[in-house]
């Protein structure tokens, strides 16, 4: 699961990062709202987390913002701002689920799972003879299953949910390794390593635009 953490507050922005992660989840954690849009552009998450109360663009106009832009991807709001008419404003804006501070970060997970849960629940794409069942993070080929790394998978995943359009060697690198310091040539070698088990042509690659699956 990858996660955006939108948190002003520096050490407990920070701490949630590292409790996630502990967790196995991938995390990209900004303290400053205003830079949400530019990474929404060129990064996809499966849940973003969010305060409300942030300097420089209050939280309910930044989840409105996301709304206008981006109406799949499931938003806790977690916020010190408990009042009836602040999560009802929330909800109706396109909030996800609430939580109030202080919390237990347990239950943070447990939300954060439960949303994703819903977001892919039965997705199963078919595509040629290619089945990916993102549910069970799995992938067959005419019936036979491939059995795949994590980075393998998560560049894969990227691919499909993305088909139909180039997508290019930075916006992989920003889904499956983050901040991390790598370049062109490990995307270059995990697409060979996918091209090897999927059918011939089914990963499709332009100079200067990037990788495509056909939609």
């Amino acid at each position: 699961m990858k996660v955006l953490l939108v948190e002003d507050d520096k050490l407990l922005g920070e701490s949630l990062k590292a409790y996630l992660e502990e967790w196995g989840l991938q995390v990209d954690y900004v303290c400053d709202p205003r830079e949400v849009p530019d990474l929404l552009v060129t990064s996809i998450y499966d849940v973003i987390i969010m305060d409300l109360v942030m300097p420089h663009l209050p939280g309910e106009r930044l989840l409105y913002e996301i709304r206008q832009k981006d109406r799949n991807t499931p938003i806790l709001v977690l916020t010190a701002k408990s009042r009836l008419d602040d999560k009802e404003r929330c909800f109706s804006t396109g909030a996800d689920d609430y939580m109030t501070k202080p919390f237990e970060p347990k239950e943070l997970l447990l939300r954060l799972k439960a949303l994703y849960k819903r977001k892919i629940r039965d997705m199963i794409v078919k595509i040629g003879d290619v089945e990916v069942d993102f549910d069970k993070e799995k992938v067959s080929v005419c019936g036979k299953p491939l059995n795949l790394t994590k980075k393998d998978w998560m560049l894969f995943k990227y691919l499909v949910e993305n088909r139909g359009r180039f997508v290019s060697s930075e916006e992989l690198l920003n889904y499956v390794w983050g901040d991390k310091p790598v370049g062109d040539e490990v995307v270059r070698a995990h697409v060979k390593n996918l091209r090897k088990l999927l059918p011939e042509g089914f990963i499709i690659s332009m100079k200067g635009r990037g990788y495509k699956v056909e939609a």
